[in-house]
């Protein structure tokens, strides 16, 4: 299974697809009922609601890292890291440049 294997380049794919997953999931649990484009409006005017998107974003791809790292598919697990960094420096100038 593609999962299993140990590739950087999966690192990354996963580690892109976890903090959508998660901002997803945020969204289902705490805005089911608004539109998903109201969500996305809401995200980028408040800066202190985007900073619990941030948090559940990251936590999901640190649970990914975690999974990865523990099996030694290290290359996967770099991969993620590096996305989470990534991902982590834009939401900081995301936060703070507007």
């Amino acid at each position: 299974m593609i999962l299993k294997k140990d590739s950087f380049i999966l690192g990354i794919v996963l580690g892109v697809l976890a903090p959508m997953l998660g901002i997803i999931c945020f969204y289902f649990i705490n805005f089911r009922s608004a539109k998903f484009i109201n969500f996305l409006e809401v995200l980028f005017t408040l800066k202190s609601f985007l900073s619990g998107v941030i948090t559940v974003s990251l936590i999901a791809n640190g649970a990914v890292f975690t999974i990865y790292t523990n099996t030694d598919r290290n290359e996967t697990a770099r991969g993620i890291f590096v996305v989470t960094m990534v991902y982590a420096l834009l939401c900081i100038i995301l936060k703070y440049a507007f």
